[in-house]
């Protein structure tokens, strides 16, 4: 799979790319959007691995071409990243809270009903950690904040799992981009890399479906066996 292949606005080379100049503003407008304002297909992961990557000047080739004008501090990220993120998971409670669900269609494009469905089973079996847990689970990153917001969650409780996520989760994985792109070998294999974090991010979601798929089955009926055994 090539990363070229990925729809633009998919692709964090591209995404940050089209941001020109402002690539800095444009990343935390992306951070906050896909923290809990509504639209839960972005590469929340991936981004943040690139910003590190990018910071650590490691960037090559093509990527380095179209990022040329991303001006990257790893203080700045690991700082502004986080709050950006804290911001996206407030909006998305208070979006919740006060709009509910409601916006949540079978047929929408991206605001899907299953996606919520997803996440509220996510949230009911996890409590109040799914906040924090949510933030490493793209899709579920998003409506978490917002399906919290929806059962009334109590606000210092969301808060707390909020803050210490956001925190963790933006500033670990850029962190975790600026400390291997120092190795070569990590800038020759990014796409597989990147591949490999969408996979790792997804792998949450697939083992709660595969777990609920396998309880919903029918148990295997019992075969008869004859109460007074074996005829002679």
């Amino acid at each position: 799979m090539n990363v070229a292949l990925m729809p633009g606005f998919m692709d964090p080379y591209t995404l940050i790319g089209w941001f020109g100049a402002f690539a800095f503003w444009g990343l935390l407008l992306v951070i906050l959007i896909e923290s809990g304002v509504l639209f839960p297909v972005l590469p929340g992961d991936s981004l943040l691995f690139v910003a590190g990557l990018i910071a650590a000047g490691s960037a090559t080739g093509e990527h380095a071409e179209a990022v040329a004008n991303a001006n990257f501090d790893l203080w700045k990220l690991c700082v502004f990243i986080p709050v950006a993120g804290i911001l996206g998971g407030q909006i998305g409670y208070w979006i919740g809270r006060y709009v509910g669900t409601s916006m949540f269609k079978p047929d929408a494009r991206f605001l899907k009903q299953r996606y919520l469905t997803e996440a509220s089973v996510f949230f009911e079996e996890r409590g109040p950690l799914t906040i924090f847990v949510a933030r490493f689970v793209p899709i579920v990153r998003t409506l978490a904040p917002i399906v919290a917001g929806a059962a009334k969650m109590r606000y210092p409780v969301f808060a707390l799992y909020n803050i210490v996520g956001a925190i963790i989760w933006g500033a670990g994985i850029v962190l975790l981009g600026y400390w291997l792109g120092q190795f070569e070998i990590v800038q020759k294999l990014i796409e597989p890399i990147f591949i490999a974090i969408v996979l790792v991010s997804v792998l949450p979601m697939v083992l709660e479906w595969w777990r609920r798929r396998r309880n919903s089955r029918p148990p295997f009926p019992e075969e008869d066996v004859p109460i007074d055994g074996p005829a002679a």
